[in-house]
């Protein structure tokens, strides 16, 4: 079974400032997708695979503060847009009001893409 096909939550293309924290420091980050159960944090320093880690997303309505644990990481591959520089993260502990706020978040912006790839469509037809 492929990666997607593993992923049960909707993920959309959100960019919100993250700062993982961890003993050794701070990362700064900004998620290019997220799920109400993970995200792809794009970062200049992504940590190892299995590392559990607090984080806090900025959104601009609120701060969502989560732990976390590295399930994919980028740390020696190219950083380019196919595959840009960071980790993908599950959530272990977050709170249901948190999930709700990111289901949210991700089906109003994947009903917005869905609404200006149709206008797209129809543009191209005429």
């Amino acid at each position: 079974m492929s990666q997607d096909e593993q992923r049960i939550a909707p993920r959309a293309k959100i960019q919100w400032p993250v700062i993982v924290q961890k003993s050794t420091g701070v990362i700064e980050g900004v998620t290019l997708n997220i799920s109400s159960t993970g995200v792809f944090i794009g970062c200049r320093r992504p940590l190892r695979l299995n590392e559990v880690f607090d984080m806090v997303i900025t959104t601009p309505d609120q701060n969502i503060g989560a732990k976390a644990e590295v399930v994919w990481s980028n740390k020696y591959g190219p950083d380019d847009h196919i595959t840009p520089r960071g980790m993908g993260v599950r959530f272990l502990d977050i709170s249901e009001e948190h999930q709700r706020f990111i289901s949210k978040a991700v089906n109003q912006h994947n009903v917005q893409d869905q609404k200006n790839e149709h206008i797209l469509l129809n543009l191209d037809e005429n």
